[in-house]
C-alpha cells in the first residue's frame, strides 16, 4: 500500500504528467457539468416518471452508459453512443470496402482520414437520432411543453451539438490528457452512480432493514471476487512463439531473434455484451406498443424474453458467443498475419509457413474466443441471477418439479442489484486498468517506480 501511495505521489512530481492528469480531470468535470443542462421544451418530471417504468428496456440500457443523461434528458442525452456506432460501422466497412482497407494500411495519414469520416458519420447519426427523439417525444403528447417544428429543430440542434462536444472532449483527453478519452467518458458516466449505490446499500441495511448484514457481506465478497476475476482474465493471453531467421543485408546480419505473438483471451472486449444487450432490450421496448399489448400471442412471446427467463438466458449467451466470433474475425485475420510473418522471415517453431501457420493460429484463436465468450456470458449473467434469479420453474413439463425442488433464492433471485452490472463492471475495470498502465508507462519512462512490482526498480525521487 505504501508503494501505491508513493507512486501516486510521483504523478504530481512530474510536471508534464501532472498537467495531463489535471487536464483529464478538468475535461471530465466539464462533461459532468454539461450533463445537467436540460434540453429545451421538455417536461422533465413527466419524462422521468415514464423512464422509471422502463428500467428493463433499451432506454434504461443506454441511460447507464450516458451517465443518467437520458433520464435527465440533457443536451448530452445521446452521449458517446453515436461516435461508438460510427466507429463500429467504419470498422465493419473496412473489411468489405477496398478504399477503406487501403486507407487503413497507409499509416497515420490513412487513420486521420478514417477519423475524419468517423466524425462526419457521428454528426449524421446524431442528427438522425435526435430527429427520431424529437418526433417520438412530440407524438407522445405529454412530454413536450410547446410542440411544433421549432421544438424538433431545437432538439436536433441541442442533442447533435452535445454529441459533437462530447466527441471533441474525448479527442482532447486522448491527445492532451491521459488514457483513452472516449472510454474515460463512458467510465465517468458509469461511476457517477457509485454514491447513489452506496446510499442504497446503507438504506437497505441500516434504515429499512430489507437486507441483513450477511446479505451485504455476501454482495461485497461477490463483487470483490468478480473484479479480481475480470482483472485476471483481461490480463490473460496466449503467447505464440515466433522465430525470425537470420538474413544478410550488405555486411550486416539482420534478424535471428525469438519473440511471441500475444492473443488475448477476451479480444472482443465489451463489444459483444453491448450488442447482445441492445438486441434483447429491443423486444422489451416494443412490448409497450398498443398493437403488441393487444395481442396475447405477441405478449406471451415477449414475456418469455424478459430478464431471468430461460429463453432470455439462452439467447443472451448465444448472441454473446456469436458477436465474439464475429468481432474477432474482423479485427484479426490469421491468413494475413501468416503472410506478413512469412514475408519478414518469421515462422512458428514446428509449424510450416503459409497455410499451416494460418490454420494453427485460427485453431488457437477459435479456442480462446470460445473461452472468452463463456467468460463474458457468465460475467454478464451474474447481475441478472442476483436480481431476478433463474426462472426455471417456467420451463414446460419439468417446471413444477423444479419449483418444488430448487430453493427460492435461485428461482426468484435475491432482489439485490449487483453494482454496477456485468457489462458496466467490465467497462469500469477495463478502462481503469488501461489508464493505470498508461500512467505507469509515463512514470517508468521518467525513471520513477510504477504501481506494480514489474514496473521497475528505480525509486521515485523525493521532493
Amino acid at each position: 500500500m505504501n508503494k501505491f501511495f508513493e507512486a501516486l505521489g510521483n504523478i504530481f512530481r512530474i510536471p508534464d504528467l501532472r498537467k495531463r492528469v489535471g487536464f483529464t480531470l478538468a475535461m471530465l468535470a466539464v462533461y459532468r457539468l454539461g450533463s445537467f443542462i436540460p434540453t429545451p421544451g421538455i417536461d422533465i418530471n413527466r419524462w422521468q416518471d415514464f423512464l422509471s417504468r422502463q428500467s428493463g428496456s433499451i432506454f434504461g440500457f443506454f441511460d447507464l452508459f450516458a451517465g443518467g443523461n437520458i433520464r435527465r434528458l440533457s443536451v448530452f442525452a445521446l452521449g458517446i453512443m453515436p461516435y461508438i456506432t460510427a466507429s463500429i460501422i467504419l470498422q465493419l466497412l473496412t473489411v468489405v470496402v477496398p478504399t477503406l482497407e487501403k486507407l487503413q494500411k497507409e499509416g497515420e495519414l490513412g487513420r486521420r482520414k478514417i477519423t475524419q469520416w468517423t466524425r462526419y458519420l457521428t454528426i449524421g447519426l446524431g442528427i438522425a437520432q435526435s430527429f427520431g427523439i424529437g418526433m417520438g417525444l412530440q407524438s407522445a403528447g405529454q412530454f413536450v411543453t410547446d410542440p411544433g417544428i421549432g421544438f424538433i429543430l431545437m432538439t436536433i440542434l441541442s442533442l447533435t451539438a452535445g454529441t459533437a462536444f462530447i466527441m471533441w472532449l474525448g479527442e482532447q483527453i486522448t491527445e492532451r490528457g491521459i488514457g483513452n478519452g472516449m472510454s474515460l467518458i463512458i467510465f465517468t458516466g458509469i461511476v457517477v452512480g457509485l454514491p447513489a449505490a452506496i446510499g442504497n446499500l446503507y438504506t437497505n441495511v441500516f434504515v429499512t432493514h430489507e437486507w441483513s448484514v450477511l446479505t451485504l457481506a455476501v454482495v461485497l465478497v461477490v463483487m470483490i471476487a468478480v473484479v479480481a476475476f475480470i482483472v485476471i482474465v483481461e490480463m490473460g493471453e496466449r503467447r505464440i512463439p515466433v522465430q525470425y531467421a537470420k538474413r544478410v543485408i550488405g555486411r550486416r546480419v539482420m534478424g535471428g531473434q525469438s519473440t511471441h505473438m500475444p492473443l488475448k483471451v477476451n479480444a472482443g472486449g465489451v463489444i459483444p455484451p453491448i450488442f447482445a444487450s441492445s438486441v434483447l432490450a429491443f423486444p422489451q421496448t416494443i412490448a409497450n406498443v398498443p398493437f403488441v399489448k393487444s395481442s396475447p400471442y405477441l405478449t406471451a412471446i415477449l414475456g418469455s424474453l424478459r430478464r431471468g427467463e430461460p429463453m432470455y438466458i439462452v439467447l443472451f449467451v448465444a448472441l454473446i458467443i456469436f458477436f465474439c466470433f464475429f468481432y474477432v474475425s474482423i479485427i484479426f485475420n490469421p491468413t494475413e498475419a501468416a503472410d506478413n510473418m512469412r514475408k519478414y522471415g518469421g515462422f512458428i517453431p514446428g509449424i510450416r509457413p503459409g497455410r499451416a501457420t494460418s490454420d494453427y493460429m485460427n485453431t488457437i484463436l477459435t479456442r480462446l474466443t470460445f473461452v472468452g465468450a463463456i467468460y463474458l456470458a457468465v460475467l454478464c449473467l451474474i447481475p441478472d441471477v442476483m436480481l431476478f434469479g433463474l426462472h426455471l420453474q417456467h420451463l414446460p413439463l419439468i417446471g413444477n418439479m423444479i419449483d418444488r425442488t430448487f430453493p427460492s433464492f435461485i428461482l426468484e433471485g435475491l432482489n439485490v442489484q449487483f453494482y454496477f452490472g456485468g457489462t458496466s463492471l467490465l467497462i469500469v475495470v477495463g478502462v481503469a486498468m488501461d489508464t493505470i498502465n498508461q500512467v505507469e508507462a509515463q512514470l517508468i519512462m521518467r525513471h520513477y517506480e510504477g504501481f506494480t512490482p514489474r514496473a521497475g526498480r528505480i525509486r521515485g525521487r523525493r521532493a
